[in-house]
């Protein structure tokens, strides 16, 4: 392995680091056969492909590398696109706006789904030296999610593009090829920068890949209905919010303790405030009368500069206001929602038996959801530790095992075995139970699926009506010109 580069990075190895690494007779015992079947010709894969890509990135890995892919794989982040999409609607780019929200969303949902149903491990760390930013390593490796949402975009970009360059004419050879270079680069990077970082095999690529040219075509080949069905059918909000609330309902339980739920929780109901959105501004008459108003300064072909400087003032205002509106609902909604459920829940409980998932823990079994320490932003890259080399040949014969031995090789050559309380939790895996042992810190409640409900269809529902109404109203304006 070549040295490590200054660039500081997370390298995750230890068990609880990696999900999907259990001892096998786990996932045999928890999971039913036929999970365990698709979970076991994965993961062959896995143990071939990973030394594969340790001497991948023994050729090719560079400190300016390094640093290039771990920074452009945040773009290709659920974080990144909660922030960017609402901005669209805040300039009256409804359509591209929404049709974006589906393919993410959808993207995200299918992709987390499908993680928590197969339950395969990422890259073996070691051989694998394992990059990363943010908490992605805490999530199962098929698919990858950076890979679905890449191609997704890059296809329903293209799609406009393309139209527009080739039906409208508002396109120049230049603009167009340019354009088509840009969206290459980028889809190459992200994907390729999966492997290059040791996040993903090349199985989980490729299946990130097909997921997301798949959920494409399936938009090409729907959007025009379902958006005329948005905008015609009084019955919108009484069919779209059942259906989105069992499909977190039958979400599938994973072994390890995987974030892909709460992931599949937050998008599924962003489609859900979205369509509600959709559906009301229609239904209202709200799209023709306060969603068209022009932003000022934008009249007219010619800007003078006064008129151009005008504008900006306007922008930065409205995306700086808009962000704010976003922040403080998710604040106070979060909080009030923590305070509300708990109780209700245990009410309920009383009379009802309650949908449990395993890893959150019933409000009986608590008196309140803790408040967070901050808000828990991404981490900087300077603020990671620093990348370790590690010893491929322990790592090698540790694979042969396929996870029976759960063990990584740092930094140090201390080899960390499987932890007492992970064995705990595979006791209790393996007798179906879940109840709270002591010493386990508790990190999920039943309470927080509904606040996620809650919190990120209001985030849709206020950047696609509530906010874009806003600004029309105070004479800002949404169309850009």
């Amino acid at each position: 392995m070549k040295p490590a580069s200054n660039v500081d990075t997370l390298v995750s190895g230890s068990p609880r680091q990696s999900p999907g690494q259990l001892p096998q007779d786990v996932y045999d015992a928890v999971l039913p056969w036929w999970r365990s079947s698709i979970r076991n010709m994965v993961l062959k894969v896995v143990e071939r492909k990973s030394p594969f890509l340790a001497e991948m990135q023994h050729r090719v890995r560079h400190p300016w590398l390094d640093v290039y892919f771990l920074y452009m794989s945040s773009l290709g982040t659920h974080t990144f696109f909660l922030i960017g999409l609402p901005i669209l609607f805040f300039f009256g780019y409804f359509e591209l706006g929404l049709g974006l929200v589906v393919v993410l969303a959808s993207g995200a949902y299918l992709s987390s789904f499908i993680k928590d149903l197969v339950c395969s491990p990422r890259p073996f760390a070691p051989p694998v030296t394992r990059l990363t930013i943010g908490s992605h390593h805490l999530e199962y490796g098929f698919p990858s999610t950076h890979s679905t949402h890449s191609v997704s975009m890059t296809l329903f970009i293209f799609g406009h593009i393309h139209r527009a360059y080739t039906e409208h004419s508002a396109m120049s050879n230049i603009t167009y090829f340019t354009s088509c270079a840009i969206l290459l680069v980028y889809v190459v990077t992200i994907v390729f920068g999966r492997l290059y970082t040791g996040m993903h095999s090349i199985i989980d690529c490729t299946a990130g890949v097909a997921l997301g040219t798949g959920i494409w075509v399936a938009y090409v080949m729907t959007w025009d209905a379902l958006d005329y069905w948005l905008v015609s059918d009084l019955m919108v909000p009484y069919i779209v919010t059942p259906v989105c609330l069992l499909l977190v309902h039958f979400h599938p339980q994973p072994v390890d303790d995987c974030p892909c739920f709460e992931d599949a929780i937050a998008f599924v109901s962003v489609i859900l405030g979205g369509f509600v959105a959709r559906w009301h501004t229609a239904y209202a008459g709200i799209d023709r009368q306060l969603l068209q108003a022009v932003m000022p300064g934008g009249q007219g072909d010619a800007w003078t500069l006064a008129e151009k400087l005008r504008w900006c003032s306007f922008a930065g205002a409205k995306v700086g206001m808009g962000i704010l509106i976003i922040f403080v609902w998710r604040l106070l909604a979060k909080a009030t929602l923590h305070l509300v459920l708990p109780p209700l829940f245990r009410a309920l409980a009383l009379c009802f038996d309650l949908p449990h998932r395993r890893f959150y823990t019933p409000a009986t079994h608590y008196t309140h959801v803790p408040v967070e320490n901050g808000l828990h932003p991404i981490p900087s890259v300077i603020d990671l530790p620093s990348t370790s080399d590690i010893n491929s040949e322990e790592a090698k014969s540790g694979i042969k095992k396929r996870g029976r031995s759960v063990k990584s090789n740092m930094r140090d050559n201390e080899t960390i075995y499987l932890s007492e309380s992970l064995r705990i939790q595979e006791k209790e895996l393996e007798t179906g139970r879940n109840t709270a042992q002591p010493g386990i810190e508790v990190k999920h409640y039943d309470a927080d699926v509904l606040t996620k409900v809650v919190v990120y269809s209001g985030i849709a529902f206020l950047s696609i009506e509530g906010i874009p109404v806003l600004f029309s109203l105070m004479g800002w304006g949404i169309e850009p010109w």
